[in-house]
């Protein structure tokens, strides 16, 4: 499960957007981890990241002190890549980087998490619901809380998925002109709102440390593509023995620009569900 062939090239994107990871970065990602989670502290904590990409969240949940990491992605240049940031940006060593899918976790281990995280990642699997059931097991019973965001399902998703099959299997000389174009379009409707859209890309960081660039292209050549909506993920999730504890729901759109990840925080009530 770890041939990334039929993939948007994830972790070609997170290495190139690695070099840009600073103080600031991390900052935000920390700040936005902690507001996640609703705690500013992971000490004494196992944190298991599922699609770690960049790594930059991993490194988060080693500044808010979890005392131990377990990172993997499908990808081994992401893996490469968060095997880099982690060593170069903390003196912890209670980390892992591993090459493994979702769907192999439980050949690779046998441990519960505290807390188990996948920000934007599930609905690029090509299988998400049975994702979502797979890493939602990986919680400790009664005290594990699971971490993840989901695109949220507009009417537009479906047109969507096929630009994104079509844009990830292109060479990078068409991408870039494509990417290029859709750039343009996002900064001008920001623009039209009323927004200063240099302004919105200098500080586009304080988005959980990410890089405006690199987004667009993320979003881009997200394949495979599913999204949700709040009821089914709530629903499911009611199912497989968790309560909800807090979501960040974007406003409703049509989806013609895109959509965004709604976030959600879940708490396990038993093994007995899953």
């Amino acid at each position: 499960m770890t041939d990334v062939s039929t993939h948007f090239a994830f972790g070609e994107n997170w290495r190139n957007y690695s070099a840009t990871i600073d103080e600031q970065r991390i900052g935000s990602a920390v700040e936005d981890l902690a507001r996640l989670l609703g705690t500013n502290s992971l000490k004494g904590l196992s944190f298991l990241d599922i699609g770690c990409g960049s790594g930059l969240h991993s490194l988060a949940a080693l500044r808010l002190g979890a005392q131990k990491v377990f990172a993997v992605d499908i990808d081994p240049i992401s893996v490469e890549t968060c095997n880099n940031v982690l060593s170069q940006s903390t003196t912890s060593r209670e980390w892992e980087c591993s090459v493994t899918s979702v769907f192999d976790l439980p050949a690779k281990t046998d441990q519960r998490f505290d807390i188990v995280y996948s920000w934007g990642v599930l609905h690029h699997t090509g299988d998400m619901w049975r994702a979502i059931k797979t890493a939602a097991a990986f919680t400790k019973a009664n005290t594990g809380v699971f971490a993840l965001a989901l695109y949220k399902k507009t009417p537009f998703c479906r047109l969507w998925a096929i630009e994104k099959r079509i844009y990830s299997h292109l060479p990078s000389v068409l991408q870039r002109p494509l990417l290029a174009v859709f750039s343009l379009a996002e900064l001008s409707r920001i623009g039209l709102r009323g927004n200063n859209p240099m302004s919105y890309v200098k500080n586009y960081p304080r988005k959980r440390g990410m890089s405006f660039w690199y987004d667009e292209h993320d979003w881009l050549g997200g394949h495979p593509y599913e999204s949700s909506s709040p009821e089914e993920v709530k629903s499911f999730m009611t199912e497989l023995g968790f309560d909800l504890a807090q979501a960040f729901v974007p406003k409703a759109s049509l989806g013609l620009s895109g959509t965004s990840c709604a976030e959600y925080l879940f708490t396990r009530r038993s093994a007995a569900a899953i």
